[in-house]
């Protein structure tokens, strides 16, 4: 093959040491042709949703296992991230290129709570010149008609 999957096609095109890949989500503080995230403090994303898979989850709770990758489970722990993974006790901090976030992470199913969009970028495969991932999240608001046509199906 040609070009930079020759090249690279061994997973070494990212950031952080080869052969890895980790992403992350964190919303994006300005519109997307920005490259800069929120601090978790300052997103206003995570106050509209909550997780179907870890119902005690806080909003603060899923963007830190988004924002690490799932390094961190959760700030202090909940019914399904046992505390000694989470920000506040885990012993080992991740590193500045996420090399130890772990290689999968299961994340959250979201239920928003209302109508909104977010911008998200990916922090670790960022380079601020020749490479980003970025995105939109537009959540609509259904009709009680379109939300009974999908129940019948």
């Amino acid at each position: 093959s040609s070009g930079i999957n020759a090249e690279y096609g061994d997973g070494n095109a990212g950031e952080g040491t080869d052969g890895t890949d980790r992403h992350n989500l964190m919303q994006m503080s300005g519109d997307i042709s920005g490259s800069y995230p929120y601090t978790i403090a300052k997103a206003s994303f995570w106050n509209n949703v909550e997780s179907l898979t870890d119902p005690e989850a806080t909003g603060e709770d899923i963007a830190i296992g988004l924002a690490s990758s799932g390094h961190y489970c959760a700030k202090s722990g909940t019914d399904t991230c046992p505390a000694s993974e989470s920000l506040d006790k885990k012993k080992t901090k991740m590193d500045d290129k996420m090399n130890n976030a772990p290689a999968s992470y299961s994340g959250h199913v979201l239920k928003f709570k209302k109508a909104c969009s977010i911008n998200y970028l990916c922090t670790r495969n960022n380079s601020f010149s020749n490479r980003s991932q970025k995105g939109t999240i537009w959540v609509r608001k259904s009709s009680k008609a379109e939300v009974k046509k999908r129940a019948e199906k």
